[in-house]
């Protein structure tokens, strides 16, 4: 099919306001079209031009050949060139002459060529043809191909190759880059076609077709394509403008350049000089620009690659172990297992590991021993804790000799260092594959499984607080779990192990074994794992309940704590994690099992919180005298049967609280103000709560009728401002004020107490004095005359008739100060 030509020329003198103008348009592009194409095809010159350039300086000159998409789906191919301008004259001595073919949609270049093929044609023309345009006029490809000399081209940019395809890719996508053109930077615009004819091989056929270019331009923001050309000179403003700006003519960049695998593997495959891969690599499965395919096609063909390269390769040859023949897995095989090779990846070794799962079987020993062998050796030499280790018949015959003899020295001396080795994950693999490789680490397992057991529940712990792991499983635990299902000798020393640590840190091995669940359904005992693995659900179906919890989960332990006393310190150590049985609980631990027993488990010192922590508990009212009695019963208990184990202030506290029973229930020792001093300063640090309660029950039996009159005395005169306090705050609550207005004998008493003692140190005579006048003055008043009168004859017969006379003038003021009140308010009424 014939093509429609346009040519367009510079302005003439005289056309001032125009940059050009068109001399020649082909039938079939349209007044609109011509709009659009205009700003394509203009061109400006270089700085540094002379007036008068010479044939040479003008042949040197760029010239602009662009591939453009025009807005109704049709293109353009044009070429612009610098030609003398031979009219004369002042003006300038050089103009330019565009020469363009119009492409209709969905028609392509003669012989189905790229429009980059047509830069060499030579039937690009400088002049506008005289007399009528031949319209359409056929443009065949010239006769050199653009890919003439392109291995040595791409070799000499070698620097630049894998950024440079990586843009040039991003580019050629389905999607417009929105007026952000690639810009390649060369001295001749010849280079930079060769740049474009790169892409037209490298590129599939699709994607070449919309890398829309132009060679040449000193204005690459407002171009309509996707690669542009500029001279060096040029390349600073490019950049102000914030595009992405490859500059192929200066020094060499520093470092790759890029991260795309596709494109580093392309650059290599360019400077290999082996472009023909490109088509080869497209005949296999993928997405156009998978690294995989590409990879593989280069490795096969003795391309040597770099890790993120390899790892393409064999994770693409994983997922798809059929696409390659046997003849092309062998050479993918020995690409990859290269001795040589010293920068491998764990990716990499990742990737390995997957290409051998899915070759092993399917390809004889003799492809996948050396994938095998590398694998096992990375594991043990590399630490890669995530390799997929071969399984045990991969080693058939001499390689799996040669490969133990010469790893088995270095697992064995690092299983049985005690510093190490570090990690689970390093632990497991080196178990692994020394059964892999039939090494006998009989001796090194005890010391193995000891450090092990407290490794799983420290990084399990550790991957809980930071959030890591999958679904909940530590990163470990898949390989755990395939190495306990393989070693029946490992699987049963390790849980050993853990239930020998069990009782000391009961909630770490619940809370590990909540996440991975161990296989111990076996003959082991196991009493604390087991007991451990109960927890959760009793928890979960008996709610606050722990007492029947701590039931469940001993029975779970299926061994009496009278047979073994630790399960008494797992269960408590499950159920009171964190906080001190109630007095209650405490009292059920304290009979389920002898004291013996709780001995060696150790959990009397939880016994000694409870009680402690019962007593420290109170209201705002004030402490509770039943939650007091019931925590000085189990004090006393504790104190009875763990004489030796409980000392320092704990045990200070305890006698606190059976000295507050005794003084309420029983008969104490005599000294009970000083007793209460002592203990509360041994005990000291003592909980606010549990002294005030020693504290009241001391005022509460000193203020009691049966008191020893020696205690009250030495009370007294012990001047003890605390004490004194506490005994005033007793003296005033509603129990005492019932007992003094009811009970004559019991005023007379306090009567006698609150006035025996005048000059009984500093703090005994003013609170006395309050107390006559602010707590027995009322109770007095409210009396009838006859219980008065009882009160002054008690006081008359347990004292003497100085102190009867004492009451009734006390009684007197009283008395008159009622009636002269009384008379007042008459007056006032008056």
């Amino acid at each position: 099919m014939s093509l429609a030509q346009v040519h367009y020329t510079s302005a003439a003198p005289g056309d001032e306001g125009t940059a050009g103008r068109f001399t020649a348009v082909g039938s079939g592009v349209s007044g609109a079209l011509l709009a659009e194409i205009e700003p394509l095809l203009r061109y400006e010159l270089p700085d540094g031009v002379p007036d008068r350039p010479s044939d040479g300086e003008l042949r040197s000159l760029p010239q602009s050949f662009t591939y453009a998409a025009l807005s109704d789906g049709s293109r353009l191919v044009s070429r612009s060139a610098p030609v003398r301008d031979t009219a004369g004259g002042a003006g300038p001595g050089v103009r330019f002459h565009a020469h363009a073919v119009h492409l209709p949609p969905g028609v392509p270049l003669p012989g189905d060529r790229l429009p980059v093929e047509a830069w060499r044609s030579p039937h690009w023309v400088a002049v506008t043809p005289g007399g009528a345009i031949p319209d359409p006029l056929a443009l065949p490809p010239g006769p050199t191909a653009v890919s003439e000399g392109l291995d040595d081209f791409a070799v000499s940019r070698g620097p630049w190759l894998a950024a440079v395809l990586a843009d040039l890719r991003r580019a050629s996508g389905p999607k417009e880059p929105g007026g952000r053109p690639v810009v390649l930077v060369e001295r001749q615009c010849a280079d930079v076609a060769r740049w474009l004819g790169i892409a037209s091989v490298t590129l599939p056929r699709e994607c070449a077709e919309r890398l829309t270019f132009t060679t040449y331009t000193r204005r690459p923001g407002s171009s309509a394509t996707r690669v542009v050309g500029m001279l060096p000179e040029d390349a600073e403003a490019a950049r102000a403008a914030g595009l992405r700006v490859h500059v192929c003519a200066g020094q060499a960049p520093s470092g790759g350049g890029t991260d795309d695998v596709w494109a580093t593997t392309a650059a290599r495959v360019w400077r290999s000089r082996s472009p023909e891969l490109f088509r080869e690599a497209r005949e296999l499965p993928g997405e156009p620009f998978a690294a995989g395919p590409l990879a593989v096609t280069a490795l096969c063909a003795g391309i040597a690659l770099g890790p993120d390269g390899r790892a393409a390769a064999a994770g693409w040859a994983a997922d798809r172990p059929y696409a390659l023949d046997a003849k092309r897995t062998g050479q993918l095989v020995e690409a990859l297992t290269a001795p040589g090779i010293d920068d491998r990846t764990g990716p990499e070794f990742d990737a390995l590991g997957r290409l051998f799962g899915a070759l092993e079987g399917r390809s004889p020993a003799s492809v996948t021993a050396p994938l095998a062998a590398m694998l096992v050796t990375e594991a043990v030499r590399g630490g890669n804790g995530s390799l997929e280790l071969p399984h045990r018949d991969a080693f058939v015959g001499p390689e799996g000799a040669e490969v133990a003899e010469r790893l088995a020295p270095e697992i064995l001396t690092e299983l049985g260092d005690r510093a190490g080795p570090r990690s689970v994950a390093r632990t497991v693999q080196l178990l692994r594959v020394a059964r892999l490789l039939g090494v006998d680490g009989t001796d090194a397992l005890p010391g193995v499984v000891d450090r092990l057991a407290p490794a799983l529940l420290a990084e399990a712990a550790a991957e809980e607080e930071s959030g890591a792991g999958a679904e909940g499983l530590p990163g470990f635990a898949p390989a755990l779990l395939e190495l306990l299902d393989e070693q029946f000798e490992v699987r049963t020393a390790l849980l050993g192990a853990l239930d020998r640590l069990a009782p000391r840190d009961p909630g770490a091995v619940a809370r590990f074994l909540e996440r991975v669940a161990l296989p111990f359904t076996g003959t082991q005992a196991l009493p604390h794992l087991r007991m451990c693995a109960e927890v959760a659900g009793a928890m979960a179906t008996l709610g606050g309940d722990r007492a029947a919890v701590w039931h469940r989960v001993l029975r779970a332990a299926g061994l009496s704590p009278f047979a073994e006393p630790l399960v008494l310190r797992t269960a408590v150590g499950l159920v009171w994690e964190d906080r001190a049985p109630t007095v209650e609980e405490a009292r059920l631990l304290l009979e389920a099992a002898t004291s013996d027993s709780h001995r060696a488990a150790g959990t009397w010192a939880r016994l000694v919180d409870a009680a402690l922590g019962a007593s420290a508990t109170g209201t705002p009212a004030g402490p509770s005298p039943a939650s007091t009695d019931e925590a000085a019963a189990l004090a006393h208990d504790l104190l009875r049967g763990f004489p030796g184990e409980i000392g320092g202030r704990e045990r200070a506290g305890l006698l606190l609280l059976d000295l507050v029973r005794e003084l309420r229930t029983g008969a104490p020792e005599p000294g009970w103000a000083e007793t209460v001093r002592t203990l509360c300063a041994q005990a000291d640090p003592v909980e606010p709560a549990l002294r005030e309660r020693a504290l009241t029950a001391l005022a509460e039996r000193l203020l009691a009728p049966d008191r020893p009159g020696a205690e009250l005395y030495d009370f007294v005169h012990g001047d003890d401002a605390e004490l004194i306090a506490a005994y005033d705050r007793t003296a005033r609550t509603e129990t005492v004020r019932t007992r003094l207005r009811t009970q004559p004998a019991y005023a007379a008493d306090c009567f006698t107490v609150w006035t025996a003692h005048p000059h009984a140190g500093r703090t005994w005579p003013p609170v006395a004095a309050a107390l006559l006048d602010e707590v027995l003055r009322p109770a007095v008043r409210a009396m009838s005359a006859e219980d008065v009168a009882e009160v002054e004859a008690t006081v008359g017969r347990t004292g003497s008739s100085g102190r009867a006379e004492a009451f009734r003038t006390w009684n007197r003021v009283s008395t008159l100060g009622r009636l002269g009140r009384r008379i007042a308010g008459r007056v006032r009424r008056g």
